[in-house]
């Protein structure tokens, strides 16, 4: 592996570059009430839900307009000071983190949804809405957007960060549901990518080069994304195993055979115990899937009773219906809380979340070996997946004051990445690379990969100010 272990590759690189007062005076005479310097507001700019630290922003833009993200961005480029798009700040891998300084650009109040089409199935936002907040607009539609990460990310930075969730086993990624973007460019032009028609052949497929590209190669301002109906019936149900060896191998059954399941989400019992002591629960405590099924109420009735079939086979048991709303709410806010419930498990501590996707058929013994060095390491940790795309999270739970702690969990990390890569897998599957999975990177991809994607950041952000130090730290 390229990523050392050592102490000094455990904290972002950081190389300040100058933020002139005669830019901060053109922000504040540009934007007014809309610009901060305040100490509070640029660190709350300057982190994200991650373990890593960098100095905050020289200043916050809070931005309410297209036209404001380009000002700002103009102005950026003429000092050639760096530029770090803010949605949520719900990312985890270092993505806010002004590690060359610079400003940080606010779209949480480009809230809006600009158009609904509802008989295109597509809808088309400004890019801080939130997930919740863009269900809730269309709830009278019958139709909804499907990316669930858990937490309630807006979708410009979902777009940023290629996100996925707890339905991508059925519904797909960011990336398969994008149909269109507008972007600012370094030089503050705006730009667009994409129509609302569903497959194009017209040129390089720039919507698709800007989805995941972390914030930079431009930032979003608008997306048009795909809509679904609303399913017929939904059911959920929990069941518990003897083993997380198990619950896998039901789950690997269960994608081999076909069975359209919405979402399968892997618990451990550490997380379960967790989850019980903070939502208020009653779960056993044993390695448990959490599913949902989508569709007409007899297909929704044949796909539990196949999977119920296939769990009793591995020693399932305890199957646990959920067939009203309030009831499946109970249960994915369980799932959801489960980052909170760990870190509140040890108070004082810091999280470090794992995020690697193998392919489904190698998942158990990538899974298996991964729990076994976490479990002789002593180190608290979690256990959550989507495990029907392949793709799982560990969270050590750290001692801040004791730096062998992390030292030991990144080691871990490493290992696992290093163990993912080998079986044909990726160091992050939906949290992007941001700051903290650099050193992956050139394992993953190659070389001549990642020289190509450093040429394509030098041809469209050639004074290199959109989110410097990410991806591949230039």
């Amino acid at each position: 592996m390229n990523a050392p272990t050592a102490a000094a590759h455990l904290l972002p690189q950081i190389q300040l570059r100058d933020v002139p007062q005669a830019l901060i005076d053109a922000l504040q005479a540009r934007f007014g009430a809309q610009c901060s310097l305040a100490q509070a507001v640029r660190e709350q700019h300057g982190r994200d839900e991650g373990s890593l630290q960098a100095p905050p922003p020289s200043a916050v833009a809070f931005a309410e307009s297209t036209q404001d993200v380009a000002d700002a961005v103009k102005l950026a480029s003429q000092y050639e000071v760096p530029v770090i798009p803010y949605g949520a700040g719900s990312s985890l891998e270092g993505h806010l983190l002004a590690v060359q300084g610079g400003i940080s650009i606010d779209v949480s109040r480009m809230n809006r949804v600009l158009s609904i089409n509802a008989d295109d199935l597509t809808v088309t936002v400004q890019p801080g809405i939130t997930r919740k907040q863009l269900n809730e607009a269309i709830k009278d539609t019958g139709l909804f957007f499907p990316i669930d990460p858990g937490a309630d990310a807006s979708i410009g930075g979902m777009c940023a960060t290629r996100a996925s969730g707890t339905n991508a086993v059925r519904y797909g990624t960011m990336r398969e549901n994008v149909l269109a973007l507008e972007v600012v460019t370094a030089s503050g032009d705006i730009i667009r990518t994409g129509t609302r028609a569903k497959k194009s052949s017209a040129g390089y497929d720039l919507t698709r080069l800007m989805v995941g590209s972390e914030g930079t190669l431009g930032v979003i301002t608008e997306v048009t994304v795909r809509l679904y109906p609303l399913p017929e019936a939904v059911s959920a149900a929990i069941c518990s195993f003897p083993s997380i060896e198990a619950a896998v191998r039901t789950t690997i059954q269960i994608i081999q055979l076909g069975v359209p399941i919405a979402r399968v989400e892997l618990i451990d019992r550490h997380s379960v115990r967790m989850v019980n002591a903070h939502s208020k629960l009653t779960l056993r405590e044993e390695p448990m899937l959490l599913m949902e099924f989508h569709g007409s109420p007899a297909s929704v009735k044949e796909q539990a009773e196949t999977v119920q079939d296939i769990a009793s086979e591995f020693g399932g048991n305890a199957f646990e219906w959920a067939s009203t709303p309030e009831e499946r709410t109970r249960l994915w806010t369980a799932r959801h809380n489960a980052y909170f419930a760990a870190v509140q498990s040890r108070p004082g501590c810091k999280a470090i979340s794992t995020d690697t996707c193998v392919p489904i058929s190698r998942l158990a013994d990538c899974l298996l070996e991964s729990v076994d060095e976490a479990e002789a390491s002593g180190i608290p940790y979690f256990l959550v997946g989507h495990v029907g795309d392949g793709n799982f999270h560990f969270g050590y739970l750290l001692d801040p004051n004791i730096p062998e702690e992390r030292v030991t969990a990144e080691a871990l990390n490493h290992k696992l990445v290093a163990r993912a890569l080998s079986m044909g897998g990726t160091c992050t599957g939906e949290h992007g690379v941001g700051v903290h999975k650099m050193g992956f990177l050139l394992d993953e991809a190659g070389a001549g990969a990642v020289d190509m994607m450093r040429a394509i950041k030098r041809a469209l952000d050639p004074k290199n100010i959109l989110n410097p130090g990410k991806i591949f730290a230039l």
